[in-house]
C-alpha cells in the first residue's frame, strides 16, 4: 500500500528496502574496484553498511535527494571499515564508491 504523501516526504523505506539498496551499492563498487573479493567479506561489508545506515536513518532519509552529501557521509562514516576488511585502500574505496553511487 503506497503513501498518500508525495515525494520524498513519504514514510521511511523497509528494512528489505535498505538491505537491498546497500547490497546494489556494494555490488556496484566491487565492479568498479576491478578486486576480487570474497562473498563472505562482500556479505560482512553489507552487514556494517546496513546497520550504520538503519542508525542514522533520519538523517540519511532527510538528504535522500543530495548524493554527494550522502557519499561524503559514507566516506566519514562506512569507508573506513570497510576498505580495513576488504583490504584496499581507502581512498581508492571512497573513489569506487563515489563512482558507483553518484555522488
Amino acid at each position: 500500500m503506497k503513501s498518500s504523501t508525495p515525494g520524498n516526504q513519504a514514510g521511511y523505506p523497509t528494512a528489505r528496502k535498505i538491505r537491498r539498496a546497500c547490497e546494489n551499492e556494494l555490488y556496484r563498487t566491487v565492479k568498479r574496484l576491478g578486486v576480487w573479493i570474497s562473498k563472505e567479506r562482500i556479505e560482512q561489508a553489507e552487514k556494517i553498511y546496513f546497520k550504520k545506515v538503519a542508525l542514522n536513518l533520519p538523517w540519511i532519509h532527510e538528504n535522500a535527494s543530495n548524493r554527494k552529501i550522502l557519499a561524503d557521509w559514507w566516506d566519514d562514516n562506512v569507508s573506513a571499515e570497510i576498505a580495513e576488511l576488504w583490504e584496499i585502500p581507502p581512498a581508492k574505496l571512497k573513489a569506487a564508491f563515489r563512482d558507483a553511487f553518484g555522488g
